[in-house]
């Protein structure tokens, strides 16, 4: 599950939760509740956003080299019989 970061403006604090791409949340309430933290002094109402981070790159996979090809008994060189 993917893990994302909001920010409550009014409290100054960031909370990181997951939770399924589709899903979002919007105030201190639902953050506090995903978290599984107390609100505190924050009225769970108050608005949250999401903080967009760049994420992680991740190398991409070369191709694998090309086999060389044989002739048709399989050895790499010529077999001999002029293919």
């Amino acid at each position: 599950m993917p893990t994302y970061d909001y920010h409550c403006e009014q409290n100054s604090r960031t909370v990181t939760v997951q939770h399924g791409m589709k899903d979002a949340i919007r105030t201190w309430g639902e953050l506090c509740e995903r978290a599984g933290i107390e609100p505190s002094n924050t009225p769970i109402n108050t608005p949250v956003e999401r903080i967009i981070s760049g994420g992680i790159a991740l190398p991409i996979a070369s191709a694998s080299p090309a086999l060389p090809m044989a002739s048709c008994c399989g050895h790499p060189s010529s077999c001999g019989h002029g293919h």
